[in-house]
C-alpha cells in the first residue's frame, strides 16, 4: 500500500481533529472567551471620549466597539502578510 492509500488514523494515532487545534486558534478562541466575560461584567455607565465629544454610555457598547476594530485590524494585518 502506497502512502497515499493510508488513512490518517492508521498508525499515527491522531484524530482527524489534531490538526485543526493550531496554536493560534486556541489563543484566539482563548481571547474570544476573555472578550465575552469582559464584556458581560462591565455593566456601568460610563463616560467616554472617541476624539472631541464626551458620550456617556453602557461599559458594554464600548468594550464591543473596541474590540471589532481590534479584529478588524488584526485581519487587515494577517491579510498583508500572506501577500
Amino acid at each position: 500500500m502506497s502512502p497515499q492509500e493510508t488513512s490518517r488514523t492508521s498508525g499515527g494515532g491522531g484524530s482527524r481533529f489534531t490538526g485543526a487545534l493550531t496554536p493560534g486558534r486556541i489563543g484566539t478562541a482563548a481571547l474570544a472567551v476573555v472578550t465575552v466575560v469582559l464584556n458581560l461584567q462591565n455593566i456601568r455607565e460610563a463616560t467616554v471620549r472617541p476624539l472631541v465629544p464626551e458620550v456617556s454610555m453602557p461599559l458594554r457598547p464600548a468594550l464591543l466597539a473596541t474590540a471589532l476594530i481590534g479584529a478588524a485590524c488584526g485581519c487587515c494585518v494577517a491579510a498583508r502578510r500572506q501577500k
